[in-house]
């Protein structure tokens, strides 16, 4: 029980990561707030999770929608003790296709726009949203989703990489402004984790995913959210501005 009644707050927390992290935070004690956009499956989950677990329809992009909440937890709980900045999407194209002389393809300027908003605007929005509030209260702390993709690039997510890339560089300045008033910046960086979405690909992607991991598996969802819970908890007290990647040495192996 080590987020004893802690009021503890997860975007995107109706699926994949989100899901097992809001499952993972309730087993822990803690009071869950998920918002994603994805109403049936967050009512699902929050009363699945019990009375200590709320949901809210929140799009992390609409800073509006953002504050509404954040101010109605605050209001409710008097405290916010943990930001897990979990909501993310993926738009995957090739930056520039070229063939026989020719572009052929690109990533296309919605798809860009898209994933910055949600990946990285998202994650600003939620932040600032919620700081405030910490500082009153005399400390808290800030979880944030990177990558792997966010320390090597990788083909295909130009748009993605930049925000994971840009999720680490806010990680680490927030750490920076944020320490003198008790409030630790933390970022989890996953690697090949077998969500509901990943196990909807090819069995030979899997396949090949794995082969590439030098643990020759993908990742649970549990193992990242494991990661949450303690960089969340008091027995993280002294990490700050860290970046842990939870991706079976994928890293080492690239």
């Amino acid at each position: 029980m080590r987020l004893q009644d802690k009021v503890c707050i997860i975007t995107g927390g109706a699926a994949g990561i989100g899901k097992a992290t809001a499952e993972k935070f309730a087993a822990e004690g803690a009071k869950v707030l998920i918002c994603d956009v994805n109403e049936e499956a967050g009512k699902a989950l929050a009363e699945q999770l019990g009375n200590d677990a709320s949901f809210w329809k929140v799009n992390v992009v609409n800073r509006q929608e953002v504050q509404v909440w954040i101010d109605e937890v605050a209001a409710k709980y008097g405290r916010i003790d943990v930001l897990i900045n979990n909501a993310g999407i993926t738009r995957d194209s090739q930056f520039v296709k070229f063939k026989q002389g020719e572009v052929v393809g690109q990533m296309g300027e919605d798809a860009f726009d898209a994933v910055i908003a949600v990946n990285l605007k998202g994650v600003f929005n939620c932040t600032q949203a919620v700081v405030p509030y910490m500082i009153k209260q005399g400390g808290g702390a800030i979880v944030s989703a990177s990558s792997v993709v966010g320390l090597y690039g990788n083909f295909g997510q130009t748009n993605y990489a930049a925000t994971k890339f840009a999720v680490i560089g806010m990680t680490k300045t927030w750490a920076r402004e944020l320490g003198k008033y008790q409030i630790r910046v933390n970022a989890v960086a996953p690697g090949f984790i077998l969500t509901e979405m990943v196990q909807k690909m090819p069995e030979n992607v899997l396949a090949g995913m794995a082969s590439n991991t030098p643990l020759k598996r993908l990742g649970k969802p549990e193992e990242v959210a494991n990661v949450y819970a303690w960089l969340a908890s008091d027995e993280a007290s002294y990490i700050h501005g860290a970046v842990i990647s939870v991706d079976g040495g994928i890293v080492l192996g690239t």
